[in-house]
């Protein structure tokens, strides 16, 4: 399929200064301060920031990292983009209806989505009337009225998509599933499908419970060796340093296997010892495996290979039988699998040589109890599932599950992502959940498969789809196959968008569009009962009380709660009880407690300080919920993505001005750019043989089996990268990804392995 986008902006303004080796220290408080007293100013910017992440504060609106115990926390209980994403929640500045008559929706398509956030929080219900060149204001009940009219009328409720992103809190997206399943659908795609639905997948398949089995403790205070593995929480989860380094300080050892070296892994200076600011730091990380783009799952199998080979040198020694002979399945064919493999093979996959994994086994060996932590740097590539499966191959060899210190750590990217699936949020829940939710509120809800993202895009494109409900989230920017997600999303009826900001997605509306403003983690929800907060789930399973402080910035927000109750009493009336549920939102956390496993004494656990965990079977009593009662050994044969002669593999990547697809500015620091986005990173002997020099502009071409697709203009930076290997930022390359391009098992997207060709561009603006 040949992709023509608009010409981007030439990136002939940004500069290149090289990567960092060492992450946060002064840099980081400037930065902090200067994102604090430009978007909230310095009185209202500091009282908000002492209550992030505090008990009776608000949780980050960033990542799902977790916190320490009440009582051990900081008083500045956050990191960088913390602060970034707080500030850019909390600015002074509004986008409302003089913004958007003074703005076509046509003008503001041609803005980057950088732009387009930092106008400011959308501060009344808009609508795009069909035909239409610019939103204009309408009221909370003709919005309401319009939303449940059009669901309604349709001729069959799965023509409706209900997507959820992972910001929303426990209650809304407990009554957003209701709400779908209400109206008769399944159709509940959200950010979890792109990102760890190869975690779920193949942790529910061998393990039988689809989350990370550890606890906050479990890294600072127990575990002896932590492998990092296609994960940058330097960027992605700055407040994990934190808790690396205690272990470290303990004496535990970091392995960090990655494709582009990270400051994150170099030494961190903690802002808040001395040692971090004005001493040398702590080096993080021992060792640090360069591994190929995709080679995680050779990788894993070259270890798995070592510590059989050392058990066949010396039965008994290396292997926890005991552990696998009471608990497990599947082993002996998982052995002889790895008997069997060739290291030559292991080495060209992973780029890794043998003696650069035997060594990494030989840690592995010294160590008591294992931590494996991850993050989308496996889960989107085609054999992600098969790649965590070996990941749970590695840790059962030696009992690491079901002990302090010790399990999978699939590391979530967005603060309740993981709520959301708990919640319900999800195209195919057991029937078991299905069954106490038709009870509790008297009505049989659908039982066929609904939409994941994925399919949910193909459904939209093929005219299968007539109204698109958004909670949160910026889907167009966030999904792959970025023209074909956005003709889809043009494609529909209605679109309708609960949102805090303007983004790109508010742009590819249908024929009609309704921008719904919400509340923002930091403001105080108000309801008729009186103050309200609402929960979350953070990775390690703990779920906690979340309360906003700020007057919310326009009195036309409503809360993400008062509004999907507001669409379920208009579109329903109150059958349900929707008017009681948005009034008092312990209405909602009573249902939450009869319908999902774990929440009993939902109230009253959730105002203890720091909350409570949730079961997790294989950790709390090395009890596997699986068919056979077993956890299961499986067989992967190491695969990697095939990438023809001249072409590499692209991985996307994150900025350090970024978070998800939310572009807080234009440079990099850690990777030394400044000034600009369009760069793609490449090994120095990749650009000799493409005869391209540092600083040239180029296109990236991906090859897929149904068509090329172009992202034009790119600056070629020399970086350290794996040889055959590149990468560059998202959004901004997820024009390459081909909506077919998914993970077995999980239908997750391969963005992290993009076969492409780089070529000088094909055309340069003047003056350039």
């Amino acid at each position: 399929m040949a992709e023509q986008p608009r010409r981007p902006a030439d990136p002939g303004g940004t500069h290149v200064s090289g990567p960092r080796t060492s992450s946060v220290g002064l840099p980081s408080i400037t930065e902090s301060a200067r994102y604090t007293l430009t978007e909230m100013g310095p009185r209202r910017g500091l009282l908000t920031l002492l209550s992030v992440n505090h008990v009776d504060g608000f949780d980050c609106p960033s990542c799902a990292w977790g916190e320490p115990a009440p009582g051990h926390r900081k008083t500045a209980e956050f990191c960088e983009n913390g602060v970034k994403a707080v500030a850019w929640e909390a600015t002074r500045k509004r986008v409302d209806a003089t913004f958007f008559a003074a703005h076509s929706v046509a003008e503001l398509r041609e803005r980057d989505g950088h732009w387009l956030e930092s106008q400011g929080r959308l501060a009344q219900p808009m609508h795009l009337a069909p035909g239409a060149t610019h939103y204009t204001p309408i009221t909370w009940d003709d919005a309401l009225a319009l939303a449940a009219a059009r669901l309604r009328d349709l001729p069959d409720p799965n023509r409706a998509v209900f997507y959820t992103s992972g910001r929303t809190s426990n209650e809304a997206a407990f009554l957003h599933q209701l709400l779908a399943r209400r109206l008769g659908t399944n159709n509940l795609p959200d950010c979890s499908n792109m990102c760890h639905e190869s975690s779920g997948a193949a942790l529910k398949e061998t393990l039988g419970v689809g989350k990370g089995l550890i606890a906050y403790d479990d890294v600072t205070e127990h575990a002896d060796l932590i492998i990092v593995v296609g994960q940058n929480p330097g960027t992605c989860h700055p407040r994990m340093l934190t808790a690396l380094e205690a272990a470290k300080r303990r004496g535990a050892r970091i392995i960090a296997a990655n494709p582009l070296p990270e400051a994150g892994f170099g030494r961190f200076h903690n802002p808040q010892t001395a040692r971090g600011l004005l001493g040398p730091g702590t080096r993080l990380a021992d060792r640090w495996l360069p591994v190929r783009v995709n080679g995680d799952l050779a990788l894993f199998a070259g270890l798995n290979r070592a510590l059989t080979d050392r058990e066949d040198a010396r039965p008994g020694t290396v292997f926890d039988h005991d552990f696998i002979d009471r608990y497990c399945e599947g082993f002996g064919a998982a052995v002889a699998a790895w008997r069997a493999l060739d290291w030559s093979r292991i080495e060209a996959l992973s780029g890794l040589s043998r003696t650069r994994i035997e060594a990494c086994a030989d840690d592995v060996l010294r160590a008591d109890r294992v931590i494996v932590c991850w993050a989308m740097g496996l889960t989107q590539h085609r054999n992600a599932v098969a790649t965590i499966r070996e990941i749970v191959d590695f840790l059962l060899l030696r009992g690491n599950i079901g002990r302090p210190g010790a399990g999978p750590a699939p590391i979530r990217g967005h603060s309740n992502v993981q709520g959301d699936r708990t919640m319900g949020i999800w195209e195919r829940m057991p029937d078991a959940f299905l069954d106490r939710l038709g009870e509790e509120f008297g009505f049989d809800p659908p039982r066929a498969r609904g939409l994941d993202t994925v399919d949910a895009i193909r459904a939209m494109r093929d005219g299968e789809v007539d109204v698109f409900v958004g909670l949160g989230g910026n889907f167009a920017s966030a999904t792959p196959d970025t023209p074909v997600t956005e003709a889809a999303l043009a494609n529909c009826g209605l679109t309708v968008h609960i949102a805090t900001k303007l983004n790109r997605s508010h742009l590819c509306h249908g024929t009609e569009a309704l921008l719904l403003p919400c509340l923002g983690r930091t403001e105080r929800d108000r309801q008729a009962s009186g103050e309200q907060f609402v929960t979350v789930e953070d990775t390690m399973a703990m779920v906690h009380a979340s309360r906003g402080r700020l007057r919310p910035g326009s009195p036309h927000l409503r809360s993400e709660v008062a509004i999907v109750a507001g669409l379920g009493l208009a579109l329903f009336g109150d059958g349900l009880g929707w008017r009681a549920m948005r009034d008092d939102y312990a209405v909602i956390r009573r249902h939450i407690e009869h319908v999902v496993p774990g929440f009993h004494a939902f109230e009253q656990r959730v105002r203890q300080p720091g909350g409570f965990m949730l079961p997790r079977a294989p950790r709390d009593s090395r009890t596997f919920p699986t068919a056979t009662g077993k956890a299961r050994f499986t067989v992967n044969p190491p695969t990697a993505a095939d990438v023809p002669p001249g072409h590499l593999l692209l991985t996307t990547v994150r900025s350090h001005d970024q978070f998800n697809t939310t572009v807080y500015g234009l440079d990099d620091r850690y990777r030394g750019i400044s000034g600009g986005r369009r760069v793609v990173f490449l090994n120095p002997d990749d650009l000799r043989q493409l005869r391209l020099k540092d600083g040239d502009l180029v296109d990236l071409i991906s090859v897929n089996p149904d068509g090329e697709r172009r992202a034009p203009g790119f600056r070629a930076v020399r970086y350290p990268t794996p040889r055959g290997c590149a990468a560059a930022y998202y959004p901004e390359t997820n024009v390459l990804v081909a909506l077919d391009a998914t993970a077995i098992a999980s239908n997750t997207p391969a963005s992290k392995s993009i076969v492409i060709r780089v070529e000088p561009a094909a055309h340069r603006e003047p003056g350039t």
